[in-house]
């Protein structure tokens, strides 16, 4: 059994439990066990480092998706008031802990910030169709983010287990060989 076989859809390696050491450490490309569990530990930073990104963009998109919400609850308030002929009093958020009262006259436009100190002004209906899109595409995101999440704790989970049962099956080769030497 490899260690590296074939990877998810999303790029990470998969790590085979290896069954039979004895098999396993027979194989041409396994020389040592040292160089094999120098492989292992290899892998395993990848893994971590993957988990880190992994990780970090999760939260990002848990602290995105509120926001992404949030604005497109204002676009569907602001299109059931664009109709209407009294002004809409608000509240908005100018810093930290900071808030400044506002009139917001009927309107079928509004801006949005795009990334990048970036706003462009969109129509109500367009505003109301980009916001659903990007919501729709970040809670898919998340969903795949977990699952390689998932996909990655188990796969780390085998390869410490492989490392463990080479440093096992060294040490008693060792012993074995030093019980010979008496």
């Amino acid at each position: 059994m490899a260690t590296e076989t074939s990877e998810n859809c999303s790029g990470i390696p998969q790590s085979d439990f290896v069954e039979n050491v004895d098999e396993f450490m027979k194989k041409p490309e396994n020389d040592s066990a040292e160089s094999v569990l120098r492989r292992f530990d290899e892998l395993h930073s990848k893994y971590k480092f993957m988990e880190y990104n992994l990780n970090t963009k999760k939260a990002r998109l848990k602290s995105q998706i509120p926001d992404i919400r949030t604005s497109l609850d204002i676009v569907k308030h602001l299109q059931s008031k664009k109709d209407s002929t009294e002004s809409l009093e608000t509240r908005f958020l100018m810093s930290d802990h900071l808030f400044a009262k506002a009139k917001i006259p009927p309107t079928d436009k509004v801006c949005l910030w795009l990334g990048a100190n970036v706003m462009l002004e969109y129509a109500l209906d367009d505003a109301d169709f980009l916001l659903e899109k990007n919501l729709n595409a970040a809670v898919k995101t998340l969903a795949q983010v977990e699952e390689d999440l998932g996909f990655l704790r188990d796969q780390m989970t085998t390869l410490e287990v492989n490392m463990a049962r080479v440093y096992n099956w060294d040490v008693k080769r060792r012993q074995a060989e030093k019980m010979l030497k008496c």
